[in-house]
């Protein structure tokens, strides 16, 4: 059945609103087709993750709809770019990078999206509201606003998302409707220790296991802590966002649709249900390692995604606990962040310890975009499930995984050394 587009979709459509929210909206009634969708429906606000220089196509495609009198419709915040805008020379970017770069920055900016730059948008400006019908990029994004804050969004892909930004609209299909929204599988918790759960890498293993279990499907977990959080959460969503394609979770108790097991699946029944079990786990922790200790150790590597506030409290504690507080001369510490949370941290009395220490901050970024990572950097250490899954592939490097104690140990003796006896104990 085709489209049916709304007065003003069609006129869209025909330019009467300008050459880019005519490509905008020929591009998604092609994609209402792929997504089944028989109309269109209201997006309140959007987040752009096609701002990264993934290809010349990427900033070809942005210069036209700014060209073209492209604006965003609706309030629109931005994902990381290609380099800290502020600090790109002392990182060693090369100059034409960095004029791209730039470039793709300015298009987006000049179409009034709020230059934001954060792979984690949800902890700053414009976070939606429970039930917000929303267009976001960025896996992680996308995990985090369905599941913890309980808005509404598919996964929009690079280009999509500004399209639905000029336009305001998308097709009404997938996550946007609440009889998608229920759980399809449960993920029920056996026999986990206290102690296990209250580790930090806890959330990111279980979420990376979660997505190599249910990949594109809606998982329900039973026995996570009602403790849990924010940034636990956001760990877990990051990590089944990229070991699966998981877009929506729900943990019993926890998540905001799912007080209930009833709630959760809608007055259904799973399609199956998995125990996890602490041996599960430990197979799990142990996948997202590919070197091992007591390795020459070249760069720690946390903010994937985003360094919170919180999470700088953390890593100034960590810095402080021991005798020794700095780093290993030849050990590299990088920490990716946002703006938001930067300005916090300016704010507070953590900057000389982490300076004192060695920590360079990285903002606007991400590793995996950025040219941050020098060729001879070989072995990476980090507390990111999405970094360690990603990493080896995208970087060329060797990855070990602990919490962030142990990757400031580790910083410290310029090896990989983690304290492994509460996995060894699973």
């Amino acid at each position: 059945m085709p489209v049916q587009l709304s007065t003003e979709d069609r006129q869209m459509l025909n330019g009467r609103h300008g050459e880019a929210a005519s490509i905008a909206m020929s591009i998604l009634e092609r994609m209402a087709d792929v997504y089944g969708a028989t109309e269109l429906m209201d997006v309140t606000q959007a987040h752009i993750d096609g701002c990264a220089l993934m290809s010349n196509s990427s900033l070809e495609f942005a210069e036209r709809l700014a060209a073209g009198g492209g604006r965003v419709s609706i309030p629109t915040t931005t994902n990381m770019i290609p380099l800290d805008l502020q600090n790109w020379k002392r990182l060693g970017i090369p100059e034409e990078f960095a004029a791209k770069a730039t470039r793709l920055a300015k298009a987006y900016t000049d179409m009034g999206c709020v230059p934001t730059w954060t792979c984690a948008p949800y902890q700053g400006y414009l976070t939606p509201r429970f039930g917000q019908q929303i267009a976001w990029g960025e896996s992680n994004a996308i995990a985090y606003a369905n599941s913890v804050l309980g808005a509404r969004t598919n996964r929009y892909g690079d280009f999509l998302d500004i399209c639905a930004a000029i336009t305001g609209r998308v097709p009404k299909a997938g996550l946007h409707l609440k009889e998608n929204r229920k759980g399809q599988l449960l993920l029920r918790l056996v026999d986990i220790p206290l102690k296990l759960q209250e580790d930090e890498t806890f959330y990111v293993v279980l979420g990376y296991l979660a997505g190599n279990l249910v990949q594109d499907k809606i998982p329900v977990i039973e026995g996570l802590p009602t403790s849990a959080t924010d940034d636990q959460l956001k760990a877990l969503g990051a990590a089944a966002a990229s070991s699966g394609a998981v877009a929506l979770f729900h943990a019993i108790g926890v998540t905001p649709e799912a007080n209930t097991l009833d709630e959760a699946f809608q007055g259904g029944t799973p399609e199956h249900v998995m125990e996890i079990r602490p041996s599960d786990l430990k197979e799990a922790w142990k996948d997202l390692s590919t070197t091992a200790e007591g390795e020459k150790l070249d760069v720690v590597i946390l903010g994937c995604p985003h360094f919170s506030f919180a999470e700088f409290q953390q890593l100034a504690q960590a810095i402080e606990d021991g005798s020794v507080h700095s780093r290993y001369p030849a050990c590299k510490v990088l920490v990716l962040t946002s703006q938001t949370s930067y300005g916090l941290l300016q704010r507070s009395d953590l900057m000389d310890r982490l300076i004192e220490f060695g920590v360079e901050i990285v903002l606007d970024t991400c590793m995996f975009h950025s040219p941050i990572i020098a060729p001879q950097m070989k072995v990476l250490m980090t507390n990111s499930g999405k970094c360690a899954y990603y990493a080896p592939g995208h970087l060329g490097v060797q990855v070990a995984f602990g919490n962030l104690r142990d990757c400031i140990r580790s910083a410290k003796k310029g090896a990989v050394c983690r304290e492994e006896s509460l996995w060894k104990e699973c």
